[in-house]
This record gives structure tokens, sequence and C-alpha cells, in this order.
């Protein structure tokens, strides 16, 4: 494919280093928050939030289905903006490049509607972009191809035309799916690259 004229960026570990545990560690201690993640099945608890549920309600399934990993739960909530642990290297570098030259550029982020405000407070790159689709707003997440032909319907551009790029080759091959140029991340020096050969300025 040539001639791409958008970008489609997921944030966690793309834009934003996520790391769950220092937020859990924050309120438990580290060995504590050690053992919920190698205890617990985080992934699927948080992508219900992700989906549109609430923290609170997920904070409630806990106290009913596993009471002993409820301090663990609420400490990732009460201590969340531990979790986002610096810029990705390189890849708002990349947001700027982009911006600067006028090409379409949004967010499909799996995050929940409650904790999404740290993304935009804490990274002033995420105001360079024209839209983010935001799953918890949503109330679909990623691989869930709905969220996706919404992205592209932000973005204003066909499918083949927009650049995906996102950690996780679930969500990546969801989006090839769909005719999207999906790209699965794995440093920014190599994304670069992969855009200029798809004709991106950069």
């Amino acid at each position: 494919m040539g001639g791409a004229r958008g970008v489609v960026w997921d944030f966690g570990n793309v834009l934003i280093e996520w790391d769950p545990v220092p937020a859990v560690a924050a309120g438990v201690g580290q060995e504590e928050a050690v053992r919920f993640f190698a205890g617990f099945d985080f992934h699927t608890w948080n992508l219900a939030c992700d989906a549109g549920r609430s923290w609170a309600e997920a904070l409630d399934e806990l106290e009913r289905e596993a009471p002993q990993w409820l301090p663990h739960g609420r400490a990732y909530v009460d201590h969340f903006a531990l979790s986002l642990t610096g810029p990705v290297a390189g890849t708002h570098e990349l947001v700027r490049e982009l911006h600067a030259a006028g090409v379409r550029q949004i967010g499909l982020t799996n995050w929940s509607h409650e904790l999404y405000p740290h993304a935009p407070a804490a990274y002033d790159v995420v105001g360079l972009l024209d839209d983010v689709v935001v799953s918890g707003t949503e109330r679909l997440a990623k691989p869930d191809p709905a969220i996706y032909r919404l992205a592209v319907e932000r973005a204003g551009l066909p499918a083949e035309r927009l650049v995906f790029v996102d950690d996780r080759p679930d969500n990546v091959a969801a989006a090839r799916e769909l005719g999207l140029c999906g790209l699965v991340f794995t440093g920014a020096d190599e994304l670069r690259a992969r855009m200029r050969a798809l004709g991106l300025p950069v």
C-alpha cells in the first residue's frame, strides 16, 4: 500500500508508557502488587472498564467474587496516575511532525471513560490529535470491529488510507480485517521507516 493519508494511534505503550504495577504498589506495596498480577486476571477485569463498565461496578465485583483482591483493585484506581510512567521514546516526535505536515491523526485507545482525562492532562501531544476515540466513552473496546469502524468515520478518510499503530498484535489484526494498514509497534525508529515507506512525511 502507498499513499497513506492519516494515522490512527493507540495510546498505551505506543504514545504513553503504561504499567499498572506502580499504581497498585502505591496502595498495597510492591510484593502484594506482584502477587496480585500473578494471581488475578487483571486484563479481563480492566478491559470491562475500557468497554464502559464503571470502576464502582468493577470494585463491587471484586468485593463479591474475590474480596482478597479488593485493596489491590482499589489501589489501582486511586493511584492510577502512577501507571502512566512517561512518553514512549520517539513517538511524540512523530505525532508533532505529522501534525506540522497537516496529516490527519486520531487516537483509538482502550481506556476507561473515568480515567481517560489523565492522558490529555499529562501529555500535551494528545491535543495535537484531531480526535480521540475512547473505548470507555463509546462502550466499545478493541478488538471489537465496531470501534475501528467508528475510528475510520471520525478520521474522515477511507480505511485503506489509514495507518493504524498498536502494540498488541490482536488489535492490529482486527484493524487489518477492516482494511486499515495495521502496524505492530515495536519502536519509533522502525515505525518511522515504515511510515515513510507508506508515503507519510516523517
